[in-house]
């Protein structure tokens, strides 16, 4: 998902997106819905949340991270 899909989705939570990474902004989204705030950590593509909306962004940013 791009950064300016995901700043809409956090304003419409109230949640100020300025100087923001990517991961900190989605798991800021997550909190606000009362889920896990996992996003990126995913090791090894492992993940239970199957019907999260970041999953496959969660897998991309959890490879990015492990190098």
């Amino acid at each position: 998902m791009q950064m300016q899909e995901i700043r809409t989705i956090a304003k419409n939570f109230g949640i100020k997106t300025s100087r923001q990474t990517k991961v900190e902004l989605v798991r800021s989204i997550q909190e606000a819905e009362g889920n896990f705030s996992c996003f990126a950590t995913a090791i090894g593509g492992v993940c239970d949340q199957t019907g999260c909306l970041w999953r496959e962004d969660c897998f991309d940013a959890a490879k990015k991270k492990a190098n």
